[in-house]
């Protein structure tokens, strides 16, 4: 399987297409994803390990 890239700039609508992948994906459930020796399902544990890489911003407020 290639690898696919995508790049997302902020303010730019989606195309119908992204919009139609994002769709499916909603529709996936777990049992959908393929696991194997090369991506493992992770355990409780190790979902509590991850922790935020980049600080979170302080969101816009409207000017008034």
């Amino acid at each position: 399987m290639a690898t696919v890239t995508y790049i997302l700039r902020r303010g730019e609508p989606l195309t119908e297409e992204q919009k139609a992948r994002l769709e499916a994906l909603k529709q996936m459930s777990d049992d959908d994803i393929v696991y194997d020796e090369d991506c493992p399902k992770l355990t409780e544990e190790q979902l509590k390990q991850f922790r935020r890489v980049n600080p979170r911003r302080p969101k816009e407020q409207a000017a008034s």
